[in-house]
Protein backbone atom coordinates (compact mmCIF):
# COMPACT_ATOMS: atom_id res chain seq x y z
CA UNK A 1 0.00 0.00 0.00
CA UNK A 2 2.66 2.56 1.21
CA UNK A 3 4.68 1.75 -2.66
CA UNK A 4 1.35 2.49 -4.66
CA UNK A 5 0.50 5.47 -2.83
CA UNK A 6 4.85 6.64 -3.05
CA UNK A 7 3.74 6.01 -7.13
CA UNK A 8 0.71 7.68 -7.27
CA UNK A 9 2.36 10.54 -5.74
CA UNK A 10 5.27 10.70 -8.07
CA UNK A 11 2.74 10.99 -10.88
CA UNK A 12 1.17 14.63 -9.87
CA UNK A 13 2.52 17.77 -10.59
CA UNK A 14 2.50 18.69 -7.03
CA UNK A 15 5.29 15.92 -6.78
CA UNK A 16 7.45 17.60 -9.66
CA UNK A 17 6.75 20.66 -7.88
CA UNK A 18 8.48 19.80 -4.73
CA UNK A 19 11.49 18.50 -6.53
CA UNK A 20 11.87 21.59 -8.22
CA UNK A 21 11.23 23.58 -4.65
CA UNK A 22 14.26 21.14 -3.45
CA UNK A 23 16.49 21.45 -6.05
CA UNK A 24 15.98 25.47 -6.22
CA UNK A 25 16.89 25.66 -2.22
CA UNK A 26 20.04 23.17 -2.79
CA UNK A 27 21.28 25.78 -5.00
CA UNK A 28 20.84 28.64 -3.02
CA UNK A 29 22.44 26.74 -0.51
CA UNK A 30 25.25 25.48 -2.44
CA UNK A 31 25.73 29.22 -3.76
CA UNK A 32 26.29 30.64 -0.09
CA UNK A 33 28.67 27.96 1.11
CA UNK A 34 32.09 26.87 0.74
CA UNK A 35 31.52 25.15 -2.10
CA UNK A 36 30.34 28.04 -4.26
CA UNK A 37 33.34 28.43 -6.53
CA UNK A 38 33.10 24.91 -7.72
CA UNK A 39 29.73 25.40 -8.12
CA UNK A 40 29.97 28.52 -10.43
CA UNK A 41 33.18 26.67 -11.67
CA UNK A 42 30.85 23.65 -12.84
CA UNK A 43 28.27 26.13 -14.65
CA UNK A 44 30.69 27.85 -16.45
CA UNK A 45 32.96 24.76 -17.93
CA UNK A 46 32.83 24.01 -21.33
CA UNK A 47 31.96 20.88 -23.03
CA UNK A 48 31.43 20.25 -26.98
CA UNK A 49 29.13 17.73 -28.47
CA UNK A 50 30.04 16.66 -31.98
CA UNK A 51 28.00 14.21 -34.39
CA UNK A 52 29.95 13.45 -37.63
CA UNK A 53 30.28 17.25 -39.18
CA UNK A 54 28.50 19.03 -36.86
CA UNK A 55 30.41 20.73 -33.64
CA UNK A 56 28.97 22.86 -30.86
CA UNK A 57 31.16 24.26 -27.67
CA UNK A 58 28.33 25.21 -24.82
CA UNK A 59 28.85 25.85 -20.98
CA UNK A 60 26.67 23.58 -18.75
CA UNK A 61 24.66 26.62 -17.79
CA UNK A 62 23.95 27.31 -21.61
CA UNK A 63 23.27 23.09 -22.52
CA UNK A 64 20.80 23.32 -19.70
CA UNK A 65 18.83 26.89 -20.85
CA UNK A 66 19.34 26.29 -24.48
CA UNK A 67 19.56 22.23 -24.77
CA UNK A 68 16.90 20.74 -22.18
CA UNK A 69 14.56 23.98 -21.59
CA UNK A 70 14.09 23.54 -25.49
CA UNK A 71 12.48 20.01 -24.51
CA UNK A 72 10.50 21.84 -21.80
CA UNK A 73 9.27 24.66 -24.17
CA UNK A 74 8.36 21.72 -27.01
CA UNK A 75 6.29 19.64 -23.84
CA UNK A 76 4.53 23.27 -23.47
CA UNK A 77 4.01 23.84 -26.78
CA UNK A 78 2.22 20.96 -27.49
CA UNK A 79 0.25 20.90 -24.75
CA UNK A 80 -1.13 24.46 -25.75
CA UNK A 81 -1.60 23.36 -29.31
CA UNK A 82 -3.67 20.63 -27.94
CA UNK A 83 -5.74 22.95 -25.82
CA UNK A 84 -6.04 25.01 -29.00
CA UNK A 85 -7.30 22.22 -30.95
CA UNK A 86 -9.19 20.00 -28.69
CA UNK A 87 -9.02 21.14 -25.26
CA UNK A 88 -10.06 24.38 -23.15
CA UNK A 89 -8.25 26.74 -25.63
CA UNK A 90 -10.67 25.81 -28.41
CA UNK A 91 -13.05 28.67 -27.78
CA UNK A 92 -11.33 31.63 -29.01
CA UNK A 93 -12.88 33.74 -25.99
CA UNK A 94 -10.96 31.40 -24.01
CA UNK A 95 -7.85 32.04 -25.86
CA UNK A 96 -8.45 35.29 -25.53
CA UNK A 97 -8.09 35.97 -22.24
CA UNK A 98 -4.80 34.47 -21.56
CA UNK A 99 -3.53 36.69 -24.47
CA UNK A 100 -4.62 39.64 -23.34
CA UNK A 101 -3.40 39.09 -19.74
CA UNK A 102 -0.17 38.16 -20.77
CA UNK A 103 -0.35 41.79 -22.57
CA UNK A 104 -1.55 43.63 -19.08
CA UNK A 105 0.72 41.53 -17.39
CA UNK A 106 3.65 43.36 -19.74
CA UNK A 107 2.47 46.25 -20.00
CA UNK A 108 1.70 47.25 -16.27
CA UNK A 109 5.17 46.03 -14.61
CA UNK A 110 6.59 48.13 -16.82
CA UNK A 111 4.53 51.20 -15.72
CA UNK A 112 4.89 50.69 -12.21
CA UNK A 113 8.77 50.44 -12.56
CA UNK A 114 8.87 53.59 -14.14
CA UNK A 115 6.53 55.36 -12.19
CA UNK A 116 8.93 54.62 -9.35
CA UNK A 117 11.96 54.84 -10.93
CA UNK A 118 10.68 58.62 -11.85
CA UNK A 119 9.40 59.24 -8.73
CA UNK A 120 12.76 58.11 -6.93
CA UNK A 121 15.35 59.20 -9.55
CA UNK A 122 15.94 55.90 -10.38
CA UNK A 123 17.72 54.58 -13.62
CA UNK A 124 14.89 54.15 -16.43
CA UNK A 125 17.15 51.43 -18.03
CA UNK A 126 15.58 48.41 -15.67
CA UNK A 127 11.85 48.70 -17.05
CA UNK A 128 12.28 44.78 -19.16
CA UNK A 129 13.34 43.23 -15.82
CA UNK A 130 9.85 42.71 -13.92
CA UNK A 131 7.88 41.74 -17.07
CA UNK A 132 8.94 38.04 -17.55
CA UNK A 133 7.14 35.08 -15.59
CA UNK A 134 9.17 32.26 -14.68
CA UNK A 135 7.15 29.61 -16.20
CA UNK A 136 8.82 26.27 -14.31
CA UNK A 137 8.53 28.24 -10.90
CA UNK A 138 5.18 29.82 -11.36
CA UNK A 139 3.89 26.31 -12.03
CA UNK A 140 5.50 24.87 -9.18
CA UNK A 141 4.20 26.98 -7.08
CA UNK A 142 0.50 26.54 -8.83
CA UNK A 143 0.98 22.38 -8.75
CA UNK A 144 1.22 22.45 -4.86
CA UNK A 145 -0.97 24.90 -4.10
CA UNK A 146 -3.83 24.45 -5.96
CA UNK A 147 -4.09 20.66 -6.87
CA UNK A 148 -7.62 20.30 -6.48
CA UNK A 149 -8.66 23.26 -8.76
CA UNK A 150 -10.06 23.52 -12.05
CA UNK A 151 -7.34 22.43 -14.59
CA UNK A 152 -8.59 25.09 -16.66
CA UNK A 153 -6.58 27.69 -14.33
CA UNK A 154 -3.41 25.51 -15.16
CA UNK A 155 -4.15 25.97 -19.04
CA UNK A 156 -4.72 30.05 -18.37
CA UNK A 157 -1.43 30.09 -16.94
CA UNK A 158 0.80 28.31 -18.63
CA UNK A 159 -0.70 29.38 -22.28
CA UNK A 160 0.30 33.44 -19.75
CA UNK A 161 3.42 32.34 -19.41
CA UNK A 162 4.49 31.29 -22.49
CA UNK A 163 3.35 34.30 -24.28
CA UNK A 164 4.50 36.24 -21.70
CA UNK A 165 7.99 34.36 -21.82
CA UNK A 166 7.95 34.57 -25.86
CA UNK A 167 7.19 38.53 -25.27
CA UNK A 168 10.20 39.13 -23.09
CA UNK A 169 12.79 36.74 -25.29
CA UNK A 170 11.17 39.11 -28.40
CA UNK A 171 12.57 42.13 -26.17
CA UNK A 172 15.84 40.71 -25.46
CA UNK A 173 16.48 40.83 -28.93
CA UNK A 174 14.85 43.58 -29.99
CA UNK A 175 16.66 45.62 -26.95
CA UNK A 176 19.74 43.78 -26.25
CA UNK A 177 20.86 41.49 -28.80
CA UNK A 178 24.25 41.65 -30.97
CA UNK A 179 22.84 40.16 -33.74
CA UNK A 180 21.16 37.49 -35.65
CA UNK A 181 22.46 34.93 -38.42
CA UNK A 182 20.01 35.19 -40.55
CA UNK A 183 22.05 32.09 -42.80
CA UNK A 184 20.81 29.24 -40.04
CA UNK A 185 17.80 30.82 -39.39
CA UNK A 186 16.74 30.67 -42.34
CA UNK A 187 17.37 27.31 -42.98
CA UNK A 188 15.49 26.85 -39.48
CA UNK A 189 12.31 28.47 -41.53
CA UNK A 190 12.58 26.29 -44.05
CA UNK A 191 12.89 23.43 -41.90
CA UNK A 192 9.87 23.83 -39.94
CA UNK A 193 7.65 24.54 -43.11
CA UNK A 194 9.02 21.46 -45.33
CA UNK A 195 7.86 19.62 -42.04
CA UNK A 196 4.49 21.28 -41.39
CA UNK A 197 3.45 20.27 -45.22
CA UNK A 198 5.29 16.72 -44.84
CA UNK A 199 3.70 15.97 -41.76
CA UNK A 200 -0.01 16.67 -43.64
CA UNK A 201 0.62 14.75 -46.41
CA UNK A 202 1.59 11.78 -45.30
CA UNK A 203 2.99 9.45 -41.67
CA UNK A 204 6.23 10.84 -40.19
CA UNK A 205 8.05 8.22 -38.20
CA UNK A 206 9.33 9.06 -34.73
CA UNK A 207 12.97 8.96 -35.56
CA UNK A 208 12.73 11.71 -38.16
CA UNK A 209 10.80 13.67 -35.83
CA UNK A 210 13.58 13.82 -33.24
CA UNK A 211 16.30 14.88 -35.43
CA UNK A 212 14.22 16.72 -36.87
CA UNK A 213 14.07 18.73 -33.70
CA UNK A 214 18.19 17.81 -33.18
CA UNK A 215 18.83 19.66 -36.47
CA UNK A 216 16.44 22.93 -36.02
CA UNK A 217 17.57 23.11 -32.71
CA UNK A 218 21.50 23.11 -33.11
CA UNK A 219 20.69 25.70 -36.58
CA UNK A 220 18.67 28.01 -33.53
CA UNK A 221 21.76 28.18 -31.30
CA UNK A 222 23.88 28.98 -34.21
CA UNK A 223 21.29 31.41 -35.17
CA UNK A 224 22.05 33.37 -32.08
CA UNK A 225 18.01 32.83 -31.23
CA UNK A 226 16.51 31.53 -28.24
CA UNK A 227 15.94 27.77 -28.88
CA UNK A 228 12.66 28.22 -26.97
CA UNK A 229 11.26 30.14 -29.72
CA UNK A 230 11.60 27.45 -32.36
CA UNK A 231 10.88 24.84 -29.90
CA UNK A 232 7.38 26.06 -29.69
CA UNK A 233 7.40 26.87 -33.54
CA UNK A 234 8.22 23.09 -34.04
CA UNK A 235 5.23 21.66 -31.44
CA UNK A 236 3.09 23.84 -33.96
CA UNK A 237 3.80 21.58 -36.56
CA UNK A 238 3.61 18.31 -34.86
CA UNK A 239 0.26 16.54 -36.01
CA UNK A 240 -2.72 15.83 -33.06
CA UNK A 241 -4.44 13.76 -35.30
CA UNK A 242 -4.57 10.08 -34.53
CA UNK A 243 -2.44 8.03 -36.99
CA UNK A 244 -4.42 5.30 -39.14
CA UNK A 245 -2.32 1.70 -37.91
CA UNK A 246 -2.21 2.53 -34.41
CA UNK A 247 -4.83 5.16 -33.04
CA UNK A 248 -2.30 7.26 -31.89
CA UNK A 249 -1.52 10.99 -31.58
CA UNK A 250 1.99 11.62 -32.29
CA UNK A 251 1.08 14.96 -30.13
CA UNK A 252 -0.11 12.99 -27.37
CA UNK A 253 2.41 10.41 -27.58
CA UNK A 254 5.33 13.12 -27.59
CA UNK A 255 3.53 14.44 -24.72
CA UNK A 256 3.30 11.58 -22.78
CA UNK A 257 6.79 10.19 -22.88
CA UNK A 258 8.57 13.76 -22.63
CA UNK A 259 6.79 14.51 -19.52
CA UNK A 260 8.09 12.55 -17.01
CA UNK A 261 11.74 13.68 -18.44
CA UNK A 262 10.71 16.90 -17.99
CA UNK A 263 9.28 17.24 -14.95
CA UNK A 264 11.90 15.19 -13.08
CA UNK A 265 14.82 15.95 -14.60
CA UNK A 266 15.07 18.82 -17.00
CA UNK A 267 12.67 21.47 -14.43
CA UNK A 268 15.31 20.40 -11.29
CA UNK A 269 17.94 20.53 -13.10
CA UNK A 270 17.69 23.98 -14.34
CA UNK A 271 16.12 24.98 -11.33
CA UNK A 272 19.74 24.10 -9.82
CA UNK A 273 22.01 26.10 -12.26
CA UNK A 274 19.53 29.35 -12.04
CA UNK A 275 18.69 29.57 -8.61
CA UNK A 276 22.06 29.74 -7.37
CA UNK A 277 21.89 33.14 -6.49
CA UNK A 278 24.91 34.37 -3.82
CA UNK A 279 23.24 36.61 -1.39
CA UNK A 280 26.99 38.47 -0.94
CA UNK A 281 26.74 42.12 -0.86
CA UNK A 282 22.91 42.27 -0.10
CA UNK A 283 22.32 44.49 2.41
CA UNK A 284 19.07 45.80 4.47
CA UNK A 285 19.87 49.19 3.83
CA UNK A 286 19.74 48.56 -0.35
CA UNK A 287 16.13 47.31 0.30
CA UNK A 288 14.84 50.81 -0.18
CA UNK A 289 17.09 52.02 -3.18
CA UNK A 290 15.07 52.90 -6.84
CA UNK A 291 16.03 49.75 -8.80
CA UNK A 292 15.12 47.28 -5.90
CA UNK A 293 12.16 48.97 -5.69
CA UNK A 294 11.05 49.75 -9.13
CA UNK A 295 11.43 45.87 -9.75
CA UNK A 296 10.11 44.11 -7.13
CA UNK A 297 6.92 46.41 -7.02
CA UNK A 298 7.13 46.10 -10.87
CA UNK A 299 6.57 41.74 -10.41
CA UNK A 300 4.21 41.87 -7.18
CA UNK A 301 2.00 44.90 -7.93
CA UNK A 302 2.33 45.55 -11.44
CA UNK A 303 1.84 41.92 -12.70
CA UNK A 304 -1.21 41.39 -10.72
CA UNK A 305 -2.58 44.47 -12.02
CA UNK A 306 -1.53 43.68 -15.46
CA UNK A 307 -2.93 40.09 -15.36
CA UNK A 308 -6.11 40.36 -13.53
CA UNK A 309 -7.38 43.48 -14.85
CA UNK A 310 -6.79 42.77 -18.41
CA UNK A 311 -8.42 39.22 -17.93
CA UNK A 312 -11.24 41.16 -15.69
CA UNK A 313 -11.65 43.44 -18.93
CA UNK A 314 -11.64 41.06 -21.88
CA UNK A 315 -14.82 39.09 -19.83
CA UNK A 316 -16.45 42.45 -19.61
CA UNK A 317 -16.10 43.51 -23.05
CA UNK A 318 -17.09 39.95 -24.15
CA UNK A 319 -14.17 39.60 -26.02
CA UNK A 320 -12.76 36.87 -23.72
CA UNK A 321 -14.16 34.46 -21.10
CA UNK A 322 -12.97 33.24 -17.17
CA UNK A 323 -11.34 29.67 -17.30
CA UNK A 324 -13.58 27.01 -17.18
CA UNK A 325 -15.66 26.64 -13.36
CA UNK A 326 -12.87 29.02 -12.65
CA UNK A 327 -13.96 31.55 -9.81
CA UNK A 328 -12.24 34.89 -9.81
CA UNK A 329 -10.54 34.73 -6.44
CA UNK A 330 -8.90 31.98 -8.11
CA UNK A 331 -7.89 33.55 -11.04
CA UNK A 332 -6.61 36.15 -9.02
CA UNK A 333 -4.36 34.03 -7.17
CA UNK A 334 -3.00 32.71 -10.39
CA UNK A 335 -2.82 36.36 -11.59
CA UNK A 336 -0.34 37.12 -8.43
CA UNK A 337 2.35 33.98 -9.45
CA UNK A 338 2.68 35.77 -12.39
CA UNK A 339 5.00 37.54 -10.46
CA UNK A 340 7.30 35.14 -9.82
CA UNK A 341 9.74 36.04 -12.30
CA UNK A 342 13.34 35.00 -10.69
CA UNK A 343 15.70 33.22 -13.31
CA UNK A 344 14.00 35.30 -16.19
CA UNK A 345 14.29 38.33 -14.66
CA UNK A 346 17.62 38.02 -13.93
CA UNK A 347 18.63 37.10 -17.00
CA UNK A 348 17.49 40.47 -18.14
CA UNK A 349 18.96 42.09 -15.40
CA UNK A 350 21.92 41.07 -16.62
CA UNK A 351 21.76 42.36 -20.25
CA UNK A 352 20.07 45.40 -18.75
CA UNK A 353 23.01 46.35 -16.34
CA UNK A 354 26.02 44.91 -17.63
CA UNK A 355 28.90 44.24 -15.22
CA UNK A 356 30.76 42.66 -12.50
CA UNK A 357 28.07 40.27 -10.97
CA UNK A 358 29.12 42.13 -7.50
CA UNK A 359 28.72 45.21 -8.96
CA UNK A 360 25.94 47.66 -7.24
CA UNK A 361 23.47 47.10 -9.94
CA UNK A 362 23.38 43.76 -9.73
CA UNK A 363 23.29 43.61 -6.45
CA UNK A 364 19.98 45.28 -6.03
CA UNK A 365 18.59 43.79 -9.14
CA UNK A 366 19.12 40.61 -7.18
CA UNK A 367 17.29 41.62 -4.27
CA UNK A 368 14.24 43.09 -6.04
CA UNK A 369 13.56 40.23 -8.17
CA UNK A 370 14.01 38.00 -4.97
CA UNK A 371 11.65 40.48 -3.18
CA UNK A 372 9.27 40.94 -5.77
CA UNK A 373 9.07 36.69 -6.70
CA UNK A 374 9.19 35.61 -2.79
CA UNK A 375 6.12 37.90 -2.17
CA UNK A 376 4.30 37.13 -5.69
CA UNK A 377 4.90 33.18 -4.68
CA UNK A 378 4.22 33.45 -0.94
CA UNK A 379 0.30 35.68 -2.02
CA UNK A 380 -0.44 33.73 -4.63
CA UNK A 381 -0.47 30.48 -2.57
CA UNK A 382 -2.18 31.51 0.30
CA UNK A 383 -4.85 33.20 -2.14
CA UNK A 384 -4.82 29.74 -4.11
CA UNK A 385 -5.29 27.66 -0.89
CA UNK A 386 -7.89 30.19 0.44
CA UNK A 387 -9.85 29.24 -2.62
CA UNK A 388 -9.51 25.82 -2.04
CA UNK A 389 -11.07 25.94 1.48
CA UNK A 390 -14.07 28.26 -0.05
CA UNK A 391 -14.65 25.53 -2.73
CA UNK A 392 -14.12 23.02 -0.53
CA UNK A 393 -16.30 24.70 1.77
CA UNK A 394 -19.29 25.33 -0.60
CA UNK A 395 -19.38 21.55 -2.53
CA UNK A 396 -20.07 20.77 1.26
CA UNK A 397 -22.65 22.93 2.00
CA UNK A 398 -24.86 22.10 -1.17
CA UNK A 399 -24.21 18.22 -0.21
CA UNK A 400 -25.56 19.24 3.01
CA UNK A 401 -28.65 21.18 1.27
CA UNK A 402 -29.60 18.41 -0.72
CA UNK A 403 -29.31 15.46 2.08
CA UNK A 404 -31.74 18.16 4.01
Amino acid sequence: MALKTTLDFLKTEAASGVVLGLAAVAALIVANSPLAADYIGWLKSEHVLQIGPLMLELTISEWIKEGLMAIFFLVVGLEIKYEILKGELSDPRKLATPVLAAAGGMIAPAAVYLAVSGLLNGPHGGWPIPLATDIAFALAVFAVAARKLPSSLRVFLLTLAIVDDLGAIALIAVLFSSGVDWVPLAWVTGLLAVGGVFARLRRVAAPFWVLGFGLIWYLTVLSGLSTSLTAVAFALIVPVANRTDDDQSPLKEAMHDLHPYVAYLVLPLFAFAKAGVSFAGLSLEQALAPLVLGIALGLFIGKQIGVFGAAWLASALKIGRRPTDATWLELYGVSLLCGVGFTMSLFVGLLAFPGAIDSVEQVEVKLGVLGGSFLSAVAGAAVLVVATRRRKNLAEAATDTRTD
